[in-house]
């Protein structure tokens, strides 16, 4: 009982005294495994570098940054041990930030974990990178919200097409929804790495107002919910940058 009290939904990664807007990561797991992560978690050190990437997006802004703490090391089935601590810990970081808009951050399993915690009051948006999402994911709950997928086409781990398919039921659910495939790029995002941060900054700063929507960003999200165009955006490399100036 006494460790169970000790429990906190989420370690910061980048403090704000008085933060104005704050980021939730939520790094991957497995599809089963109900021991803890470990200290030496590699899915939560690969996100390490999005974190340094967001003090680009934040600038002279108070942006915190937390990451969620999981309980297992996998979903679990109908269990959704990711969702449920993903769940929780957004509503912790809001009662620690005073309800700041939030942008939820997640790779893979942790993108499926964020686009289930969305529609708590206060978040801002997602940005889903090569997020798992299988045939049967609720939709209802992200009318309204604003998301932003990243998907490998050549990904093996996570399927480019069920993120597709899902992007297109929550724009016909009401969310507003980009969606950019790279043409290079692997799951874990090593691969393209560079582009990889640079998109996922540029879009959590767009998404809590801090910059712009990038054009074809915000052209994605006027576009009707019947529609089609704006979940296949080809990003290519170093094009990436030319492409947005």
């Amino acid at each position: 009982m006494a460790a169970e009290r000790a429990y906190r939904g989420f370690v910061v990664r980048r403090p704000a005294d008085r933060p104005e807007a704050a980021v939730l990561v939520l790094h991957g797991g497995a599809e089963h495994g109900l021991r803890p992560p470990t200290l030496l978690n590699a899915p939560s050190w690969r996100m390490r570098p999005f974190t340094r990437a967001l003090d680009r997006a934040a600038g002279t802004r108070a942006l915190l940054v937390a990451e969620v703490r999981y309980r297992h090391r996998g979903w679990n089935g109908e269990r959704a041990d990711a969702a449920k601590d993903a769940e929780a810990a957004v509503a912790e970081l809001a009662e620690v930030t005073g309800g700041v808009p939030t942008v939820l951050l997640g790779h893979s399993m942790g993108g499926r974990a964020a686009l289930r915690a969305a529609g708590a009051g206060g978040v801002a948006g997602v940005v889903a990178l090569a997020p798992w999402c299988p045939p049967g994911e609720p939709v209802a709950h992200l009318a309204g919200r604003r998301l932003v997928f990243v998907h490998a086409a050549a990904d093996r781990i996570t399927s480019p097409r069920e993120s597709l398919a899902l992007a297109g039921r929550a724009r016909a659910a009401g969310a507003q929804v980009c969606r950019y495939e790279l043409a290079r790029g692997d799951h874990a995002m090593v691969r393209e790495a560079s582009v990889w941060h640079s998109l996922t900054a540029d879009s959590v700063g767009a998404l809590l107002g801090f910059t712009p929507l990038p054009a074809e960003t915000a052209a994605a999200f006027d576009l009707p919910t019947a529609a089609t165009e704006g979940l296949s955006l080809p990003v290519r490399g170093s094009a990436l940058r030319a492409s947005w100036t």
